[in-house]
């Protein structure tokens, strides 16, 4: 049973990993990572804590993983995303934090979020920004 459940996530999550008994250290980076995601989603946690997910993937990997987080969302499971790529926030989330100097500067719905106020806030300017036509 674990075997095949191995099989499946590393089928689904397309790790090239030759053999599901590789050792993980022995895989490139993105794969690693690929199978560290593999890992939590078949948990189907609560609430997941994603940091930089995205990071070191190919497009294809970055879109797979962008589905599974919104399909965690829509499965109930609370993401907090933690990024430092502006798009993957503004595309996947419904509430944009932004913290400078450790402290968070306000908060935005991501409808109504606009890359010009969410650099603001990264610039130090609280939320109550206004929005400016680009």
């Amino acid at each position: 049973m674990i075997a095949h459940n191995a099989e499946r996530r590393l089928e689904q999550f397309s790790v090239r990993a030759g053999s599901r008994d590789r050792a993980i250290s022995t895989l490139s980076g993105g794969n690693q990572q690929k199978v560290i995601l593999a890992r939590e989603f078949s948990r189907r946690p609560d609430i997941m804590l994603a940091v930089q997910p995205t990071r070191g993937l190919d497009i294809a990997a970055m879109q797979f993983v962008h589905e599974q987080l919104l399909e965690a969302r829509a499965n109930d499971t609370g993401v907090l995303l933690i990024s430092t790529e502006l798009d993957e926030i503004m595309q996947l989330s419904d509430r944009i934090a932004v913290i400078f100097e450790g402290r968070i500067v306000g908060v935005l719905d991501s409808a109504t979020a606009t890359r010009e106020r969410v650099g603001l806030m990264m610039a130090g300017h609280g939320g109550d920004a206004p929005d400016r036509a680009s």
